[in-house]
């Protein structure tokens, strides 16, 4: 007889779901744990940054997800349709029905492609590409790889992304294989960014702002793509004029890259679950305990939350330790005493070969790990990216080790 009930039941088996539920087994091996995640197959997202830059092989970030089910969990594969919090259980794609005495909500956010109009049908070709896209990654490299000059465009949406740094990371590698190439004078590079500034954390954002200028960068900051018309290589972007009005503003393209906005899976926020003040539909939760603001057993982490965080591998590396001790904290019915203070880590490489790794909090407060001036762009940092994170996660922090 299939099992349907399970003291803890995660939904999702990404990052967050499969740290989450390692970190519980090692905690409390005898605990009955159900993981709901349809994916054959589970990517390492970080990376795709520099599979865009030509600096990793695609192949290497994708894995099969029956290798990192934690021993001791049962895999459900399907997909979960509906919650019904006040009877502690979902309601899966298939029908099948799940109870829990205690639920993780850690599906991750969903890429909203058909916000901006036409750019699904001309993702990978046109000159178009997203490093968002598994599929499309490999085709920025070969965007950036031939590209002999002429205006070059790199969008990022005003709503929280994960990985906020990726829409500009790839604009600054790609500026740096053109100035070594030669050809970065004859390069008109542009920056349409729906949010106010380069970064939100002013002691970074500095430097950014230093690599922008070095290589001519324009940005366009409070503008919001809106269009892309692959076919006549023209992007539409919305931004106010002087008097407040939205204006709607066209600029032809030789390369873009285009970063659709990104919101919490439809399932999510067609919920009960979900926080009715958000326009994004992401999961209440408190933002120190990680507990859902209503429902007392269920707790959720990252990029599904309405925590007001840089959604990032590195939030989750700090959530998912205090998902675990609170929600193990209640199964004993004692009170919540772990902390989550916002932590987050962006690695934005400003060149090829340096990298900076900015850390910070909820009240954008840098957190530096090393005894140096993480506001400076270093190798060491790159090979951080590069090399010693993928590392770290598929062995250590998907197995709960780190």
């Amino acid at each position: 007889m299939t099992t349907t009930h399970f003291q803890t039941l995660i939904v999702g088996g990404g990052n967050a779901g499969l740290s989450a539920a390692s970190q519980l087994l090692i905690k409390n091996p005898s605990l009955h744990i159900g993981i709901i995640e349809p994916s054959e197959k589970h990517y390492y997202q970080p990376a795709w940054t520099l599979v865009g830059a030509g600096e990793f092989d695609i192949k290497d970030t994708e894995k099969d997800e029956v290798d990192f089910i934690p021993k001791g969990t049962t895999w459900l594969k399907d997909a979960v349709a509906t919650f019904q919090p006040e009877q502690n259980q979902v309601t899966c794609r298939s029908g099948a029905k799940y109870t829990y005495d205690t639920l993780i909500v850690a599906p991750g956010i969903q890429v909203d492609w058909g916000k901006i109009k036409g750019l699904k049908d001309t993702l990978g070709k046109n000159s178009v590409s997203c490093n968002y896209s598994f599929d499309a990654a490999p085709y920025t490299w070969e965007l950036i790889k031939n590209f002999e000059g002429g205006t070059a465009v790199f969008t990022n949406p005003s709503s929280p992304i994960k990985c906020g740094g990726a829409p500009h990371k790839i604009m600054y590698l790609a500026c740096d294989y053109w100035r070594k190439k030669g050809i970065l004078d004859k390069c008109d590079v542009h920056y349409i960014s729906g949010v106010g500034a380069i970064f939100a954390v002013k002691e970074y954002a500095a430097t950014l702002t230093g690599i922008v200028n070095r290589n001519n960068i324009k940005p366009h900051f409070l503008s919001n793509t809106v269009e892309v018309d692959g076919e006549n290589q023209t992007l539409y972007y919305e931004t106010k004029n002087e008097q407040g009005e939205t204006v709607r503003k066209e600029i032809k393209f030789d390369l873009c890259h285009t970063v659709p906005p990104q919101s919490a899976p439809d399932f999510i926020k067609n919920s009960p679950l979900a926080d009715p003040n958000n326009p994004f539909g992401y999961v209440e939760i408190n933002k120190n305990t990680m507990q859902h603001s209503r429902f007392p057993n269920i707790f959720a982490c990252g990029d599904c939350t309405n925590a007001p965080c840089s959604k990032t591998g590195a939030a989750i590396r700090k959530q998912v330790p205090v998902v675990v001790s609170n929600l193990l904290s209640y199964l004993k019915q004692q009170s919540l005493k772990e902390q989550y203070d916002g932590y987050s880590a962006c690695p934005i490489p400003t060149q090829y070969g340096k990298l900076m790794l900015a850390e910070f909090d909820y009240s954008n407060t840098p957190k530096m790990t090393f005894p140096f001036d993480q506001t400076v762009p270093r190798w060491s940092m790159w090979v951080l990216k590069k090399y010693v994170l993928p590392w770290l996660y598929w062995n250590r922090i998907l197995t709960g080790k780190a």
